[in-house]
């Protein structure tokens, strides 16, 4: 299917048009993409060459992080580029590109939390049947689930939006190419398209984030019956993961979750959730989890060594 439309290329405002301002935020971006990448390929490498990380969470938790590596990949090169140099021009193609590949590494995030809340719900609330229960092949499965989820989520957003006219102008009003901010492009009516969106999107969101909070509320409910150094581990694990839950969710829900119109704070908020929280999940995971801590530094000291 061909798109219906006179536009080949689109330029994107960015953040700011200030060239001083510019050059802060391509500094302060391109910081948080060198620690995004290195934080969560420290865990992936740490999680494959531990021999004491095998449970299904680190399993998880290595497909997490290598999710927030590549999500932050599709936009966070091309922000710092059009910081630096200045070049906010992406063709047709290309933001078609970029727009399925965020949406593809986002919603099988979504999935894969929903996942990594399961596990923890089976860990703690089915301590006894928790290794028959959570088998390789049952993680494998849950994890090629999340994937495709994404996959149908995406292809679904981006097929919804490829065929719709655009007849100028070609202005995006954001730093990188995403639903909203191209529907305001589109020379028809976007009222059901818009629905559509609300549906793939924000209904997701909404549906997922309200399954969190029940698995962690059955969760945390859960813990009195455990020993005092059980809910201690317990309660790091999930304090860990609600926090990432929320980073991830509550944006998530604000920008998806509502009808087709752009606000301002969105590109503050699209910042945050593409580019911040990426960042801060490997230490949210790895400053208050020993295991993960402990895995790394004798992967350290034996490379040291």
């Amino acid at each position: 299917m061909e798109p219906r439309n006179n536009v080949t290329y689109f330029v994107l405002l960015g953040l700011t048009q200030d060239p001083k301002e510019q050059k802060v935020l391509c500094v302060m971006f391109l910081l948080f993409y060198i620690l995004t990448v290195v934080g969560n390929l420290l865990i992936v490498l740490t999680i494959a060459l531990s021999k004491t990380l095998g449970s299904p969470m680190y399993l998880f938790l290595a497909n997490l992080s290598f999710m927030d590596v590549t999500y932050s990949s599709c936009i966070s090169p091309r922000l710092i580029s059009t910081l630096f140099f200045g070049e906010n021009t992406i063709s047709f193609h290309s933001c078609m590109t970029q727009l399925f590949m965020e949406h593809l590494f986002g919603g099988s995030e979504v999935f894969l939390l929903l996942v990594m809340a399961y596990d923890r719900y089976v860990a703690i609330c089915k301590p006894l049947h928790y290794l028959v229960i959570m088998r390789q092949w049952v993680c494998v499965v849950l994890l090629v689930v999340s994937w495709i989820g994404g996959f149908l989520h995406s292809v679904i957003q981006v097929s919804t939006i490829y065929g719709l006219p655009f007849c100028g102008p070609n202005v995006i009003d954001h730093f990188s190419c995403d639903m909203y901010p191209l529907l305001e492009l589109v020379c028809t009516s976007t009222h059901v398209i818009g629905l559509l969106v609300v549906a793939n999107g924000g209904m997701i969101c909404t549906i997922v984030f309200v399954l969190l909070l029940i698995s962690y509320g059955v969760i945390l409910h859960s813990l009195k019956n455990l020993s005092p150094e059980g809910k201690r581990k317990a309660l790091q694990t999930c304090g860990s993961h609600i926090t990432v839950v929320v980073f991830f969710f509550v944006p998530c829900i604000f920008m998806y979750a509502r009808p087709a119109k752009t606000f301002p704070i969105d590109k503050s908020l699209s910042v945050f959730y593409t580019v911040i929280t990426p960042m801060l999940n490997p230490l949210i995971y790895t400053l208050r989890n020993s295991e993960m801590i402990n895995a790394i530094k004798k992967l350290w000291r034996r490379n040291v060594t």
